[in-house]
């Protein structure tokens, strides 16, 4: 229920829309009920042949209740829909800016089949909360009680049979099936999100599958996976039906009660016959506003789960950055030193430590390359660097300052960034080099393509999503003129050139050196070749530094590094 709160506190900001829909919502419910009750007392009274002036009247004032109803209606869904999109963008924003402090280590905890799920199933599933569920008893139990109170006027008979029947339809028979709705619900919504995982992974993975031959294996668990969503969504309109169904049953005894209780009070003589018509049609039309309620636990539900599963996304997993305040601070505009002081880190549900009391020290303006083989937690540690994960332990410094005390954007803003992965978007060569510089002139782009060997692509040439048409080395060399438009002070460069042949990498690091003279770059390179020019090697193993120094002091010292290197002389020579 605390999730749902906070999807209330997001529909009451559209206080103005709501209270409209509510006032709108019961002028249409209590003029239906006119212009019913008006009806049953002109049949009544144009029976006693009256004088033709009454009935002209009565026919007007029907005429008048017409078009106040249509009116009324069309303003109460103006205004209710109108808040729903509101409403709506309100949710959407609200959890993305829940959301963007976690992008970095969200997909670490969720698949990205259910994070779609979430982000567009869930947030549409509440669409339905205020058009279904928010105010609709609100206008149910206004326009009940005001119908009751008339009625009490001409028998108090017929104004308690009303007040059962709202009590019925309203409160005890919705509760009833909203018992039943939680476990439906719940496997709707699982299945929902299982399926929508297993469709992203299709589509992901379609090449893989194809050719290891598990395409018609994956598409039978598609299958099955469709199959059972279909069932429960069925089982889920089968009790919405049978709950409407039976809300509209007690409405129509309650009818007929109304009918006989009337009919008996004018035969005693303690009700006029003449308004026995007028009570019937007005019981008729009333409960018209309660069978929405019979699909109340329904949407009540599934707005329920689809808030808990939206928000616990971003509830569950606190942001990385603190809250901004006054001891938060900038990076300067130089060159960048960085101190590590006993760091460890595992990832969330791993007991494996994938960096164990790792402490270097990387001065402003050094050249720094971290080798070592694969899972020894090499780009871990640059994560922690670019405050992408929080350490368990220890601390890291830039420029003597405590990384938790420096905003996000600041340190993001002063480092040239090459991962293994690189994001491509879909559009041109151009668009996706202006992600580093937005104000840079076609010359300039032009020069970073030549720097990068890429001068034989136009700034037109299209990219498609995450860069499927671009090589591996393209998508390298790509990602590296966006580094070198930046030029920002601190370089960190995961493989920056593992996809490119030994001599464009000569090429590109040449570049790539001579701009970051003056700034502090930090390598991770399973190649051994080229660190001569690096000032500092750090040597990693099973996520504990277990070797530094130069290039020199490395090899004399005939320790793991100069063993790594023999073998690579070996293999490649």
């Amino acid at each position: 229920m605390r999730d749902l709160f906070q999807v209330i506190r997001l529909v009451t900001m559209e206080k103005k829309d709501i209270l409209y829909t509510i006032l709108f919502g019961f002028l249409s419910g209590i003029v239906a009920i006119s212009l019913f009750a008006a009806s049953g007392y002109l049949i009544s009274k144009a029976a006693l042949v009256p004088p033709l002036y009454t009935l002209t009247v009565l026919l007007a004032l029907l005429k008048l209740c017409s078009i106040a109803r249509a009116l009324s209606r069309y303003a109460e869904r103006f205004f209710s829909h109108r808040a729903t999109f509101s409403i709506l963008g309100n949710v959407r924003v609200s959890f993305f800016e829940k959301l963007e402090p976690l992008a970095s280590g969200i997909f670490q905890k969720y698949r990205s089949g259910d994070l779609l799920s979430r982000i567009v199933g869930d947030v549409e599933s509440l669409q339905n909360f205020f058009l279904r569920v928010f105010y609709p008893p609100i206008v149910f139990v206004l326009v009940f009680l005001s119908t009751i109170f008339f009625t009490s006027f001409y028998s108090v008979y017929v104004a308690l049979s009303l007040l059962a029947g709202m009590i019925l339809t309203g409160f005890i028979i919705p509760i009833l099936f909203a018992i039943r709705q939680r476990d439906i619900e719940q496997g709707i919504q699982s299945e929902r999100g299982e399926l929508s995982t297993e469709v992203t992974e299709f589509f992901y993975g379609f090449r893989d599958l194809k050719i290891y031959q598990k395409l018609e294996e994956k598409e039978r668990r598609l299958l099955q996976l469709s199959n059972l969503y279909i069932r429960e969504q069925e089982r889920k309109e089968g009790l919405t039906n049978f709950s409407q169904t039976l809300n509209t049953l007690v409405a129509n005894c309650v009818s007929w009660a109304i009918v006989t209780l009337g009919a008996y009070q004018v035969v005693t003589g303690k009700l006029d016959g003449l308004y026995l018509a007028m009570l019937v049609m007005i019981s008729l039309n009333v409960f018209e506003y309660s069978i929405p309620l019979a699909a109340f636990p329904v949407h009540f539900e599934d707005s329920r789960r689809a808030a808990t599963r939206l928000f616990s996304v971003v509830e569950k997993n606190p942001p990385l950055k603190l809250e901004l305040d006054s001891g938060m601070c900038n990076l300067g505009q130089g060159a960048i030193a960085i101190d590590i002081d006993k760091v460890s880190f595992s990832f969330s549900d791993h007991t494996r430590l994938v960096l164990n009391q790792v402490s270097l020290t990387l001065s402003a303006g050094s050249k720094t390359a971290i080798v070592g083989p694969s899972g020894s937690g090499k780009s871990t540690l640059l994560q922690l660097v670019m405050k992408m994960q929080n350490t368990d332990e220890g601390r890291i410094l830039l420029n003597g300052t405590s990384i938790d005390m420096i905003e996000e954007e600041s340190i993001w803003k002063s480092m040239n960034v090459i991962l293994q992965e690189n994001h491509f978007f879909y559009g041109t060569i151009k668009e996706n080099l202006l992600l580093a510089k937005e104000n840079a002139t076609d010359d300039e782009l032009k020069e970073v393509l030549v720097k990068v060997e890429l001068d034989g692509y136009s700034l037109d040439q299209p990219v498609f999503e995450k860069g499927e048409n671009l090589s591996g080395g393209e998508k390298q060399k790509l990602a590296i003129a966006r580094t070198l438009l930046k030029r920002s002070r601190l370089w960190l460069l995961d493989e920056p050139t593992s996809s490119m042949d030994a001599l464009t990498e000569q090429n590109v690091y040449r570049h790539l050196f001579k701009q970051a003279k003056d700034d502090t770059i930090v390598l991770i390179s399973h190649r051994l070749t080229g660190l001569e020019q690096m000032d500092q090697i750090i040597v990693m193993d099973q996520g504990m530094v277990v070797e530094s120094g130069s290039f020199t002091e490395l090899m004399e010292r005939r320790g793991y590094f100069y063993g790594m290197k023999q073998i690579e002389k070996s293999v490649l020579f």
